[in-house]
């Protein structure tokens, strides 16, 4: 029996696990020298895990299990995290109605490309990203990639957010972090917001692309925090606290800016960025709003407050361990989106358990929760849902 089979489900985040090669095959040759430093390394300790992977399920006693261990299997493990084949297979598993897919390795190297003065460079990376995800994608319309757009050059940002959706883009990817020398909401960007609202593509952040943390945070004299994984470069507890900073600026301007105003239809999804933050920046952008409004024009031009452009356009994923509840209560029943990060291991073994539990908590209606399993992620992903690709 699948994992979700008593209700309509939308995943609004996903991954494909990158093995190693993964974007060779959509590296323009004559990009590839300077794009070497971007690719995934090819080493052997990935190949060995690869090849496990791959081993593993050859044996159909453990492929017997796929379905019963369809949340418990995480990484290289997990079905159809690398293998696009399977990945169908995995959706009837679990089962969700669409998965929005990105990437995982290639958070680091889009967004480090993006950073750097060399707008060839972030164009090159981004596309070899996107045909690559468009390729994993095709094998079931139920998979909705997400393709990314760098926005260090604002002409550029225009050209590959339109080869994106040409392409078939269930979503344009942008970094929450500010691009150097211009803001999200300059007035060059209005082709790009005007051609996602008019083809009803939704534009969306993601973890890994805002503020990194300033590591002088964490010298504090002490021996290094590891992460829940093991490591030391994922999130602790100080890196956690700075994942909204980012979105919650930039989507301020913007809509200080006016760009939800001029383009009402546009959506814009905030991933895997955690939701619990949401309900006081509304409210903090509606006081900054009744502040400033008497000096500023700009403010003055805008229809709506600020929270409900927030209501009306932007969809937000709570991680499984906040009270999405008190979220849903505090922010709108519009806002909130279930998520279940798969293959990563941040999203749990029990996703749904967690989420429901805490929409009990706050005796959340029938209509709240199904807005929250189905029809928020309907209304940001517009078009894009069973769209032919």
């Amino acid at each position: 029996m699948p994992y979700i089979n008593d209700r309509i489900v939308h995943d609004a985040d996903a991954h494909v696990f990158e093995a190693p090669g993964w974007l060779d095959p959509w590296v323009d040759p004559d990009d590839r020298e300077r794009l070497q430093p971007f690719l995934q390394p090819s080493n052997g300790q990935v190949h060995e895990i690869v090849a496990k992977a791959r081993r593993a399920y050859e044996d159909p006693a453990y492929d017997g299990r796929s379905e019963d261990e369809i949340t418990l299997r995480k990484g290289f493990t997990a079905l159809g995290a690398f293998v696009k084949a399977e990945r169908p297979r995995a959706l009837d598993y679990l089962g969700v109605a669409s998965q929005l897919v990105f990437t995982t390795a290639g958070l680091r190297p889009l967004t480090a490309s993006d950073r750097g003065g060399d707008a060839g460079l972030a164009g090159a990376v981004a596309r070899a990203h996107n045909h690559a995800m468009m390729d994993f994608c095709s094998v079931d319309p139920r998979l909705l990639p997400a393709l990314y757009v760098p926005l260090n050059d604002i002409e550029q940002a225009v050209r590959i957010a339109a080869e994106a959706i040409d392409m078939g883009a269930a979503a344009l990817m942008l970094p929450s972090a500010c691009p150097k020398g211009h803001a999200h909401s300059h007035v060059g960007f209005e082709p790009l917001w005007a051609r996602a609202e008019a083809t009803g593509i939704p534009v969306v952040f993601h973890v890994g692309g805002g503020t990194a943390l300033n590591d002088d945070y964490k010298k504090n004299g002490l021996p290094p925090v590891k992460d829940f994984i093991g490591g030391d470069d994922n999130f602790t507890s100080v890196s956690y606290m700075a994942i909204p900073e980012a979105p919650m600026q930039t989507l301020a301007t913007m809509i200080f800016d006016g760009v939800l105003e001029r383009h009402p239809r546009l959506k814009i999804g905030v991933i895997e960025m955690g939701a619990a933050w949401v309900p006081g920046w509304m409210r903090s952008m509606d006081s900054c709003a009744h502040a400033f409004g008497r000096n500023e024009q700009r403010l003055q031009a805008l229809s709506l407050s600020p929270s409900e452009y927030v209501r009306r356009q932007i969809r937000v994923t709570p991680y499984p361990h906040e009270p999405a509840g008190w979220i849903i209560r505090n922010s709108g029943a519009e806002v909130c989106l279930f998520s279940s990060d798969y293959p990563h291991v941040e999203g749990g073994r029990a996703p749904l358990k967690r989420f429901d539990a805490s929409l009990d908590a706050e005796n959340c209606t029938p209509e709240e929760r199904e807005r929250f399993y189905r029809w928020n992620f309907e209304d940001l992903m517009g078009s894009a849902l069973g769209k032919p690709r």
